[in-house]
Formats: C-alpha cells, sequence, structure tokens
C-alpha cells in the first residue's frame, strides 16, 4: 500500500493525500449510519490528476469512491470498512469555468457548490433551477451522479434534464470530453446519461455543461389548507390549468410534519396553525397590504400545499393568476384555506417551514426514511392503504409524509410511537416497515428511490424491486464499463 500511497502524493502532492488525523469528513456519511475507513483521501485540482489518480489505482487493483460534498442520504459515497478504498475527492475542483449566453448554458467543475452555480447564474442574469435543501454544500457533481432532484422538478426536471454534456474519466483513466452543450445529437447511444444517475460506478464526473433559463419577473408563493391529499391532487390538476408552465413548485406537507416543525421550532410560523399569526383573513383577491404577515382565509386542512408561480410577464400577472387559482379552488372545495406570500421575506418564511421537516424529524428521534414515488393519480390510494398497513403492524406508529407532490416524488418517513424508544424502534422495526413500504410502493407501480439513488442502503431492496431483465442490462453495462470493479464497488448494484 505504501508504493500506491506514494504514486498518489506524486500525482496531487503530498497535502493532499490525508491518511490520518480526524477523516470523519470524508469517512462519515450525512446520516451518520456509515462510517468507513479509507486507505487515503485524495484531492485532485484538475481533471488530468484525476484521470492519473484513477490509472495508478486501476494499475494497483485499489477500490475508488468518488465523493462530492458527501450530503448523500443511501451511503453512496463514503468508503467501507475494509481500508483499502480510495476516497477520491473533487471538492478542489469548483471553478466555473464558462458561461454561454446566446446558448442559455453553465459550463462547471464537478466540485463547484450548487449554490455557486445559482448565484453565479443570477449575477449573469439567468435562472439555474435545481434546488435542494443541501445546495449551500451538495455539488453538482453529486447532484449529476445521484440524479437529483428538488423542488423545481415539476416544471424544470431533474438534474438529469438539466444537464447537455459531461467530462467524465472513466475506469481505465481515460477522459471523455462531451461538453458541447449541443441540444440535437443524434449519434448513437446517449453517453450522458449512462453516467448521471449512476452514482460513480461506472466513472467519475469531473465537469458539465448545465442548462440556464431567463430569470422569471415575478416568483410568487402560496400555502394552501386542502382537506384530504385526494384534494391536493385535484389542486395539482387545477393549477396545471390555470399556471401552465409558471407552475415551478407544488408541495405536500401532512399536519403530524407540521406539528413536529411547530414543537420543535416554536420561533417559527405555520399559517393555519396554533403558532400562526391572528392577522385577519381577507380573500385571495383582496389588496395586498404590504404588512410583515401573509393574508390567511378559511379553515384548517388535514394537508397542506406550497405552490409556486413563476411568472415572466410582471408580479401584478402572477398575483392574479394565484389568485384565480385559489379561487376556483376554494369554490370547488379542495383548498379551505389559502395563504400567499406578500413579499420574498414572506416566501422564504413559507419554504423556511417546508425544509424544516427533515430537521424536526431528527429532533423528534430516529426515524425511518422513504423516498419513494408513485403515479401522482394513485398517490391518494397509496397513501390510504400503506397508511393502514403500518398502523395495524405497529399500533402507535407515526407518519411524517411530505414531498414533492407536483412530481408524484414522497418522502414516506415513519416515526417510532410517542412514547416508545427511537433507537430500538429503528432497529427493530426498520426492516419490517421497509419491506411493507417498498411491497405497497410496488403494488402501485412506484419506484423506491425517487431522488435520493440507491447507494449501499438501498442495494439489497433493488435486487428485489428491480425487474431482473432491468438488473441484466445494468449489470451488462457496469462489466462493459469497468470490469474489474474498481468504481465505487457495493454501491446500486451486487456484482
Amino acid at each position: 500500500m505504501d508504493k500506491i500511497l506514494d504514486a498518489l502524493r506524486a500525482i496531487v502532492g503530498d497535502a493532499h493525500v490525508l491518511t490520518g488525523g480526524d477523516l470523519s469528513a470524508w469517512e462519515l456519511d450525512w446520516r451518520k449510519r456509515a462510517r468507513g475507513k479509507a486507505l487515503a483521501v485524495v484531492r485532485p485540482a484538475d481533471t488530468a490528476q484525476v484521470a492519473a489518480v484513477v490509472r495508478a489505482c486501476a494499475a494497483a487493483g485499489v477500490p475508488m469512491v468518488p465523493q462530492g460534498g458527501n450530503t448523500g442520504l443511501v451511503g453512496g459515497s463514503t468508503p467501507d470498512a475494509s481500508g483499502r478504498q480510495v476516497v477520491l475527492s473533487l471538492q478542489r475542483m469548483n471553478a466555473v469555468r464558462a458561461i454561454d449566453s446566446a446558448n442559455l448554458t453553465m459550463t462547471v467543475e464537478a466540485g463547484c457548490i450548487l449554490q455557486t452555480l445559482q448565484e453565479t447564474a443570477e449575477k449573469a442574469g439567468f435562472l439555474f433551477p435545481l434546488s435542494l435543501a443541501a445546495e449551500g454544500s451538495c455539488t453538482i457533481g453529486g447532484n449529476l451522479g445521484s440524479n437529483a432532484g428538488g423542488t423545481q422538478v415539476v416544471r424544470y426536471g431533474n438534474a438529469r434534464d438539466l444537464c447537455l454534456g459531461l467530462e467524465v474519466v472513466t475506469a481505465q483513466g481515460e477522459v471523455w470530453e462531451g461538453l458541447s452543450g449541443l441540444r440535437k445529437d443524434n449519434t448513437g447511444y446517449d453517453l450522458r446519461d449512462l453516467f448521471i444517475g449512476s452514482e460513480g460506478t461506472l466513472g467519475i464526473i469531473t465537469a458539465a455543461t448545465m442548462k440556464l433559463y431567463p430569470q422569471p419577473a415575478a416568483q410568487l408563493t402560496a400555502w394552501a389548507a386542502v382537506p384530504s391529499m385526494e384534494d391536493a391532487v385535484t389542486l395539482l390538476g387545477l393549477a396545471h390549468r390555470h399556471l401552465g408552465a409558471g407552475l415551478t413548485g407544488f408541495e405536500v406537507m401532512g399536519q403530524f410534519a407540521l406539528s413536529l416543525v411547530a414543537k420543535h421550532f416554536p420561533q417559527q410560523r405555520i399559517p393555519f396553525t396554533n403558532n400562526a399569526s391572528a392577522q385577519g383573513r381577507p380573500k385571495p383577491d383582496a389588496a395586498p397590504s404590504g404588512g410583515s404577515e401573509p393574508h390567511e382565509v378559511g379553515s384548517v386542512g388535514a394537508y397542506f400545499v406550497l405552490l409556486e408561480n413563476s411568472d415572466h410577464e410582471s408580479e401584478s400577472h402572477a398575483r392574479e393568476q394565484f389568485e384565480r387559482l385559489l379561487e376556483t379552488a376554494m369554490e370547488e372545495g379542495c383548498v379551505t384555506d389559502a395563504v400567499v406570500a406578500e413579499n420574498l421575506q414572506q416566501a422564504h418564511q413559507l419554504w423556511h417551514v417546508r425544509e424544516s421537516i427533515p430537521l424536526a424529524q431528527a429532533e423528534e428521534g430516529l426515524n425511518i426514511k422513504h423516498d419513494i414515488s408513485v403515479p401522482v393519480s394513485l398517490i391518494p390510494e397509496f397513501v390510504r392503504v400503506t397508511d393502514q398497513l403500518l398502523e395495524t403492524a405497529i399500533p402507535g406508529v407515526r407518519l411524517v409524509n411530505f414531498g414533492h407532490l407536483g412530481d408524484g416524488n414522497l418522502h414516506y418517513n415513519v416515526q417510532a410511537p410517542a412514547e416508545g424508544d427511537a433507537a430500538a424502534f429503528l432497529r427493530e422495526q426498520e426492516e419490517n416497515v421497509n419491506g411493507l413500504v417498498y411491497d405497497s410502493v410496488q403494488a402501485f407501480g412506484g419506484s423506491i428511490s425517487a431522488e435520493h439513488g440507491v447507494g449501499s442502503l438501498k442495494l439489497d431492496k433493488l435486487e428485489k424491486h428491480k425487474s431482473p431483465v432491468a438488473l441484466g442490462l445494468m449489470r451488462a453495462i457496469k462489466r462493459g464499463l469497468d470490469p474489474e470493479n474498481l468504481m465505487n464497488p457495493g454501491r446500486v448494484l451486487r456484482i
């Protein structure tokens, strides 16, 4: 092992081959559920160094674990416990290489922080729409490796849909230069889509050309209370008809999920709950007050929806569209209360409530997380059936249901009974709960991983819930591109 370490130091420099001290930033996953032991953490500065590192590791038969911001939720970017794997961190490769205003593209290195992409695009007068809770620390390489989703998939799609080209180091240490940014290139297999979502098991993404969009003239946020999940789906249909492409966000949150936010973050004001503002309740078409609190209408529902309307005409046009939508929804009975943020600060406050749900869950105790997708039309029945299965199997179980209803993705999480031991619940019930939820997902034609990936956490579950034909095709691709199984082994597929 000294020989390979010396070779790596010769490539990237002594300071960037880490073998001692506290390496938990690279060896411990974000959820603190997977801790490994790396042979070394190697931090290359450019693509040429990545390629040289890969060639050196391949020659020595040393497995590699590509890593971006290490914010993944499925144990896909931390080393195993063998002490033989090299963590290849892309964090030093964080440059924005170019912005092509006419082509509406930005070319960036894989270690570029997502928030940096957003801010750089905004300064140039454009929108980069990928947005998720970890955007201050996750990297675009990791986003592409896991095909990240986020809050605006309903309009702009996943990371895959935002990418026009890649630069990739193969398992043999060759560099595929595919950063052209072409929107039309019908010259064979789509290699780009092979690497996106492969979680570093086929090659290492070192740079990407991403789509940019014009900045909207206005962006408004609304919060609505709905009596049921069926009503939330009805509201989604109305929103599509009234807002069209302007609908850029549609999030659903269950009452219990929001009660955890109210419990653990009482300083946050949640509309239509006891800790909300007691301000009066004008109708949605009332004139804006310009005050510090949003307007509210009506009474409480079983679920709450957060909607975003991005308009390319004007704020008044966007507000008029929202008001018509909410009036129609209230007339049809699928919305009982609604609030439209009057300014950017209020909009941020509403989104902050939504983003605080996972943090509130963590404060409540260890829980069993699911990132699942089901056809939107079937979500109400899926929730009804699966809730009943879990409540029958585990009396007192608490269900934290929230997520991106606009694209059919729910974070259908399971919390221990109120008086139970959360750690014991996780240890004793996780396998049973996962079995019930994933079997139900499959019965409804869904996916056991909507946006978080497979990693090591769902490796065995994929074997059960993916078709044998699909698994066979995936293994053939893996063997063809990485025959020695040195690229992030033990993730996504068993080889």
